[in-house]
Protein backbone atom coordinates (compact mmCIF):
# COMPACT_ATOMS: atom_id res chain seq x y z
CA UNK A 1 0.00 0.00 0.00
CA UNK A 2 1.57 3.73 -1.26
CA UNK A 3 -0.55 6.01 1.63
CA UNK A 4 -2.38 5.43 5.04
CA UNK A 5 -4.11 8.90 5.68
CA UNK A 6 -4.60 9.40 9.78
CA UNK A 7 -7.48 11.82 10.20
CA UNK A 8 -8.10 12.36 14.29
CA UNK A 9 -11.28 14.12 14.99
CA UNK A 10 -13.37 15.68 17.29
CA UNK A 11 -17.28 16.94 16.19
CA UNK A 12 -16.39 17.22 12.92
CA UNK A 13 -19.88 15.72 11.05
CA UNK A 14 -20.10 18.45 8.32
CA UNK A 15 -17.04 18.08 7.25
CA UNK A 16 -16.05 14.75 6.99
CA UNK A 17 -17.75 13.88 3.73
CA UNK A 18 -16.15 16.55 1.56
CA UNK A 19 -12.66 15.76 3.18
CA UNK A 20 -12.77 12.19 2.19
CA UNK A 21 -14.22 12.29 -1.72
CA UNK A 22 -11.28 15.27 -1.71
CA UNK A 23 -8.76 12.58 -0.41
CA UNK A 24 -10.08 9.73 -2.78
CA UNK A 25 -10.36 12.16 -5.64
CA UNK A 26 -6.35 12.76 -5.27
CA UNK A 27 -5.72 9.26 -4.71
CA UNK A 28 -7.62 8.02 -7.64
CA UNK A 29 -5.80 11.04 -9.88
CA UNK A 30 -2.57 9.90 -8.75
CA UNK A 31 -3.31 6.65 -8.97
CA UNK A 32 -2.24 5.55 -5.41
CA UNK A 33 -3.28 3.07 -3.18
CA UNK A 34 -4.48 4.31 -0.15
CA UNK A 35 -6.37 3.55 3.22
CA UNK A 36 -7.86 6.42 4.91
CA UNK A 37 -8.17 5.79 9.14
CA UNK A 38 -10.58 7.87 10.78
CA UNK A 39 -9.74 8.24 14.80
CA UNK A 40 -13.28 9.25 16.27
CA UNK A 41 -12.01 11.22 19.42
CA UNK A 42 -15.07 10.54 21.18
CA UNK A 43 -17.22 12.93 19.15
CA UNK A 44 -20.64 13.89 20.97
CA UNK A 45 -22.43 14.38 17.34
CA UNK A 46 -23.14 12.13 14.18
CA UNK A 47 -18.97 12.24 13.18
CA UNK A 48 -18.78 8.05 13.64
CA UNK A 49 -22.66 7.54 12.03
CA UNK A 50 -21.08 9.36 9.00
CA UNK A 51 -17.73 7.40 9.16
CA UNK A 52 -19.55 4.45 8.54
CA UNK A 53 -21.43 5.38 5.58
CA UNK A 54 -18.52 6.41 4.04
CA UNK A 55 -17.15 3.32 4.67
CA UNK A 56 -19.96 1.81 2.84
CA UNK A 57 -19.33 3.79 -0.32
CA UNK A 58 -15.34 3.68 -0.26
CA UNK A 59 -14.07 0.73 1.06
CA UNK A 60 -10.62 2.07 1.63
CA UNK A 61 -12.37 4.07 4.47
CA UNK A 62 -11.78 2.50 8.35
CA UNK A 63 -11.94 3.96 11.51
CA UNK A 64 -11.57 4.23 15.57
CA UNK A 65 -14.13 4.97 17.95
CA UNK A 66 -13.06 6.01 21.32
CA UNK A 67 -15.52 5.58 24.13
CA UNK A 68 -14.66 9.13 25.01
CA UNK A 69 -12.90 12.27 24.42
CA UNK A 70 -8.96 11.42 25.04
CA UNK A 71 -6.94 14.12 22.70
CA UNK A 72 -5.38 14.36 19.51
CA UNK A 73 -2.00 12.59 20.71
CA UNK A 74 -3.58 9.45 22.00
CA UNK A 75 -5.65 9.64 18.36
CA UNK A 76 -2.65 10.00 16.33
CA UNK A 77 -0.93 6.91 18.45
CA UNK A 78 -3.85 4.48 17.75
CA UNK A 79 -3.66 5.94 13.93
CA UNK A 80 -0.38 5.37 13.62
CA UNK A 81 -0.24 1.79 15.11
CA UNK A 82 -3.33 0.58 12.48
CA UNK A 83 -1.71 2.52 9.46
CA UNK A 84 -0.20 -0.02 6.94
CA UNK A 85 0.78 2.26 3.99
CA UNK A 86 4.78 3.06 2.69
CA UNK A 87 4.48 6.52 3.47
CA UNK A 88 1.92 7.82 6.77
CA UNK A 89 0.38 11.23 6.26
CA UNK A 90 -1.48 13.31 8.99
CA UNK A 91 -4.47 15.75 7.96
CA UNK A 92 -7.40 17.62 10.61
CA UNK A 93 -10.45 17.15 9.27
CA UNK A 94 -11.52 20.59 10.09
CA UNK A 95 -10.48 21.20 6.07
CA UNK A 96 -7.89 23.60 6.73
CA UNK A 97 -5.23 20.92 5.72
CA UNK A 98 -5.60 20.47 1.74
CA UNK A 99 -5.42 16.90 0.19
CA UNK A 100 -3.77 18.71 -2.72
CA UNK A 101 -0.32 18.55 -0.63
CA UNK A 102 -0.24 14.87 -0.77
CA UNK A 103 0.97 13.90 -3.47
CA UNK A 104 4.44 15.92 -3.37
CA UNK A 105 4.58 15.22 0.37
CA UNK A 106 5.04 11.64 -0.57
CA UNK A 107 7.34 12.49 -2.95
CA UNK A 108 9.19 14.20 -0.75
CA UNK A 109 9.36 11.04 1.32
CA UNK A 110 9.74 8.49 -1.62
CA UNK A 111 12.44 10.33 -3.64
CA UNK A 112 14.30 12.74 -1.18
CA UNK A 113 14.35 10.00 1.05
CA UNK A 114 13.35 12.68 4.03
CA UNK A 115 11.99 10.42 7.43
CA UNK A 116 9.44 13.13 7.95
CA UNK A 117 8.06 16.02 6.33
CA UNK A 118 6.07 19.07 8.29
CA UNK A 119 3.87 21.38 6.61
CA UNK A 120 4.15 25.04 6.58
CA UNK A 121 1.39 26.94 7.01
CA UNK A 122 3.43 30.36 5.83
CA UNK A 123 -0.03 32.25 5.17
CA UNK A 124 -2.67 31.57 7.96
CA UNK A 125 -6.19 32.36 8.76
CA UNK A 126 -6.35 32.74 11.76
CA UNK A 127 -6.60 36.23 14.18
CA UNK A 128 -3.51 37.20 15.64
CA UNK A 129 -4.40 36.13 19.40
CA UNK A 130 -3.21 32.61 17.54
CA UNK A 131 -0.92 33.65 14.96
CA UNK A 132 1.21 35.64 17.56
CA UNK A 133 1.56 32.78 20.17
CA UNK A 134 2.40 30.45 17.58
CA UNK A 135 5.06 32.32 16.37
CA UNK A 136 6.69 32.69 19.92
CA UNK A 137 5.82 28.61 20.82
CA UNK A 138 7.79 27.65 17.69
CA UNK A 139 10.80 29.62 17.95
CA UNK A 140 10.94 27.99 21.75
CA UNK A 141 10.53 24.34 19.86
CA UNK A 142 13.28 25.37 17.39
CA UNK A 143 15.84 26.62 20.21
CA UNK A 144 14.75 23.86 22.34
CA UNK A 145 14.86 20.32 20.29
CA UNK A 146 17.27 21.64 17.45
CA UNK A 147 15.38 21.48 14.24
CA UNK A 148 16.00 25.07 13.16
CA UNK A 149 14.55 24.14 9.51
CA UNK A 150 11.11 23.68 10.92
CA UNK A 151 8.59 26.82 11.12
CA UNK A 152 5.35 25.20 12.39
CA UNK A 153 6.02 22.14 14.77
CA UNK A 154 2.01 21.89 14.70
CA UNK A 155 1.01 21.57 11.73
CA UNK A 156 -1.11 18.61 11.20
CA UNK A 157 -0.10 18.37 7.58
CA UNK A 158 2.42 15.84 7.97
CA UNK A 159 4.09 12.93 6.17
CA UNK A 160 6.19 10.08 7.75
CA UNK A 161 8.20 7.16 6.29
CA UNK A 162 6.01 4.35 8.27
CA UNK A 163 9.07 2.88 10.27
CA UNK A 164 8.94 6.92 11.83
CA UNK A 165 5.35 6.13 13.08
CA UNK A 166 6.31 2.59 13.80
CA UNK A 167 8.95 3.60 16.46
CA UNK A 168 7.20 6.79 18.06
CA UNK A 169 5.09 6.70 20.81
CA UNK A 170 3.14 10.11 20.77
CA UNK A 171 0.93 10.29 24.41
CA UNK A 172 -0.30 13.51 26.74
CA UNK A 173 -0.18 16.53 24.56
CA UNK A 174 3.62 15.47 22.64
CA UNK A 175 1.15 16.07 19.21
CA UNK A 176 3.24 19.14 18.86
CA UNK A 177 6.53 17.63 18.95
CA UNK A 178 6.75 14.77 16.52
CA UNK A 179 9.59 15.86 14.83
CA UNK A 180 11.39 16.39 18.27
CA UNK A 181 9.76 12.45 19.25
CA UNK A 182 11.34 11.64 15.92
CA UNK A 183 14.90 13.28 16.21
CA UNK A 184 14.72 11.64 20.06
CA UNK A 185 14.36 8.00 17.94
CA UNK A 186 17.15 8.89 15.51
CA UNK A 187 15.00 9.70 12.48
CA UNK A 188 17.19 12.86 11.75
CA UNK A 189 16.11 13.80 8.12
CA UNK A 190 13.31 16.49 8.60
CA UNK A 191 12.12 18.68 5.66
CA UNK A 192 9.48 21.20 5.78
CA UNK A 193 6.83 21.93 2.73
CA UNK A 194 4.78 25.22 2.35
CA UNK A 195 1.41 24.39 2.48
CA UNK A 196 -1.55 25.73 1.70
CA UNK A 197 -4.08 26.82 5.12
CA UNK A 198 -7.62 27.23 4.33
CA UNK A 199 -10.23 28.76 6.61
CA UNK A 200 -12.48 26.39 8.41
CA UNK A 201 -15.39 26.32 6.52
CA UNK A 202 -17.18 23.79 9.54
CA UNK A 203 -17.32 24.08 13.60
CA UNK A 204 -15.42 26.15 15.53
CA UNK A 205 -11.84 25.03 16.92
CA UNK A 206 -11.22 22.50 19.84
CA UNK A 207 -7.99 24.12 21.07
CA UNK A 208 -8.14 27.52 23.67
CA UNK A 209 -5.19 29.38 24.87
CA UNK A 210 -4.35 26.98 27.72
CA UNK A 211 -2.62 25.03 24.99
CA UNK A 212 0.13 27.53 24.71
CA UNK A 213 1.05 27.03 28.64
CA UNK A 214 0.81 22.52 28.22
CA UNK A 215 2.98 23.07 24.87
CA UNK A 216 5.66 25.05 26.98
CA UNK A 217 5.20 22.35 29.73
CA UNK A 218 5.08 19.79 27.35
CA UNK A 219 8.78 20.97 25.43
CA UNK A 220 10.43 21.35 29.07
CA UNK A 221 9.12 17.45 30.00
CA UNK A 222 10.67 16.03 26.59
CA UNK A 223 13.68 17.96 26.89
CA UNK A 224 14.49 16.49 30.18
CA UNK A 225 13.39 13.28 29.24
CA UNK A 226 15.75 13.27 26.17
CA UNK A 227 18.42 14.52 28.13
CA UNK A 228 18.46 12.90 31.34
CA UNK A 229 15.44 9.92 31.17
CA UNK A 230 18.08 7.57 31.45
CA UNK A 231 20.88 9.01 33.91
CA UNK A 232 18.39 11.38 36.26
CA UNK A 233 21.74 11.65 38.47
CA UNK A 234 23.42 13.24 35.92
CA UNK A 235 21.26 16.14 36.47
CA UNK A 236 19.46 16.39 39.97
CA UNK A 237 23.60 14.80 41.75
CA UNK A 238 25.17 17.79 39.95
CA UNK A 239 22.63 20.01 40.91
CA UNK A 240 21.88 18.56 44.78
CA UNK A 241 25.72 18.77 44.98
CA UNK A 242 26.40 22.05 43.57
CA UNK A 243 23.76 23.60 46.26
CA UNK A 244 24.92 21.51 49.17
CA UNK A 245 28.62 22.62 48.69
CA UNK A 246 27.24 26.36 48.23
CA UNK A 247 25.90 26.03 51.50
CA UNK A 248 28.10 24.53 53.59
CA UNK A 249 30.57 27.01 52.59
CA UNK A 250 28.26 29.44 53.37
CA UNK A 251 27.79 28.09 56.84
CA UNK A 252 31.65 27.93 57.18
CA UNK A 253 31.85 31.63 56.19
CA UNK A 254 29.34 32.24 58.81
CA UNK A 255 31.04 30.50 61.61
CA UNK A 256 34.68 31.21 61.06
CA UNK A 257 33.10 34.90 60.99
CA UNK A 258 32.18 34.80 64.08
CA UNK A 259 35.39 32.99 65.38
CA UNK A 260 37.12 36.10 64.21
CA UNK A 261 35.15 38.87 65.75
CA UNK A 262 35.56 37.17 68.64
CA UNK A 263 39.09 36.51 69.00
CA UNK A 264 39.65 40.04 68.01
CA UNK A 265 37.62 41.51 70.62
CA UNK A 266 35.14 42.65 68.08
CA UNK A 267 30.74 42.56 68.21
CA UNK A 268 29.26 39.21 67.04
CA UNK A 269 25.56 37.74 66.99
CA UNK A 270 24.94 34.15 67.69
CA UNK A 271 24.87 31.93 64.49
CA UNK A 272 21.38 30.84 64.96
CA UNK A 273 20.51 34.93 64.83
CA UNK A 274 21.82 35.32 61.40
CA UNK A 275 19.35 34.63 58.24
CA UNK A 276 22.56 33.87 56.26
CA UNK A 277 22.62 30.50 58.63
CA UNK A 278 19.06 29.49 57.58
CA UNK A 279 19.72 30.11 53.94
CA UNK A 280 22.98 28.19 54.24
CA UNK A 281 21.08 25.16 55.98
CA UNK A 282 18.17 25.44 53.51
CA UNK A 283 20.84 25.32 50.34
CA UNK A 284 21.81 22.02 52.01
CA UNK A 285 18.42 20.84 52.42
CA UNK A 286 17.94 20.63 49.44
CA UNK A 287 21.07 19.62 47.84
CA UNK A 288 20.25 16.46 49.70
CA UNK A 289 17.40 16.13 48.47
CA UNK A 290 17.94 16.55 44.73
CA UNK A 291 21.06 14.13 45.31
CA UNK A 292 18.66 11.67 46.83
CA UNK A 293 15.80 12.45 43.73
CA UNK A 294 18.66 11.26 41.51
CA UNK A 295 19.88 8.23 43.48
CA UNK A 296 16.33 7.44 43.24
CA UNK A 297 16.01 7.94 39.73
CA UNK A 298 18.60 5.63 39.18
CA UNK A 299 17.49 2.72 40.88
CA UNK A 300 14.40 3.29 39.33
CA UNK A 301 16.41 3.00 35.69
CA UNK A 302 18.45 0.22 36.75
CA UNK A 303 14.95 -1.50 37.10
CA UNK A 304 13.89 -1.00 34.26
CA UNK A 305 12.82 -3.19 31.46
CA UNK A 306 13.74 -0.35 28.66
CA UNK A 307 17.25 0.57 30.40
CA UNK A 308 19.15 -0.51 27.72
CA UNK A 309 16.77 -0.14 24.67
CA UNK A 310 18.27 1.03 21.30
CA UNK A 311 16.79 1.14 18.09
CA UNK A 312 19.29 -0.73 15.64
CA UNK A 313 18.73 0.14 12.14
CA UNK A 314 20.43 -3.14 10.12
CA UNK A 315 22.84 -5.80 11.10
CA UNK A 316 25.81 -7.16 8.92
CA UNK A 317 27.52 -10.94 9.73
CA UNK A 318 26.13 -13.69 11.63
CA UNK A 319 26.20 -13.23 15.34
CA UNK A 320 26.44 -16.08 16.91
CA UNK A 321 25.97 -15.77 20.93
CA UNK A 322 28.53 -17.69 23.34
CA UNK A 323 27.53 -20.51 25.06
Amino acid sequence: MDISVVVPLYNEAESLPELESWIARVMEENGFSYEIIFVNDGSTDESWEVISRLKEHNPNVKGVCFRRNYGKSPALNTGFARAQGDVVITMDADLQDSPDEIPELFRMIKEEKYDLVSGWKQKRYDPLSKTIPTKLFNATARRVSGIHNLHDFNCGLKAYRNKVVKHIEVYGDMHRYIPYLAKNAGFNRIGEKIVHHQARKYGTTKFGLDRFVNGYLDLGTLWFTSRFGVKPMHFFGLLGSLMFFLGLIAVAVVGFGKLYNMHHGLPYILVTDSPYFYLSLTLMLLGSQLFLAGFIGELIVRNSDRRNEYEIEEEIGSFIPEK
